[in-house]
């Protein structure tokens, strides 16, 4: 894989997140839609306590919820 087509920043986290816990990203992403409006640590707080989720892959997933709601 070339540097250029290397996936960066939250979304290089996808593949063992969908390894480790079983489910598509579009599932998690799914999952964050019904906790819109609440602050990016609250919606870490429900991935990690309500879905068993480890703090790394909570926050890439949040991180990069927020940043397509957001248009980026």
């Amino acid at each position: 894989m070339t540097e250029e087509a290397k996936v960066k920043g939250p979304a290089s986290y996808f593949p063992s997140i969908e390894k480790k816990y079983g489910q598509p990203v579009s599932h998690w992403l799914d999952v964050l839609k019904t906790l819109d409006g609440k602050k990016h640590m609250e919606m870490v707080a429900v991935l990690k306590n309500d879905h068993g989720m480890g703090h790394g892959h909570a926050n890439a997933l949040v991180a990069y919820h927020l940043a397509s709601a957001r248009g980026g």
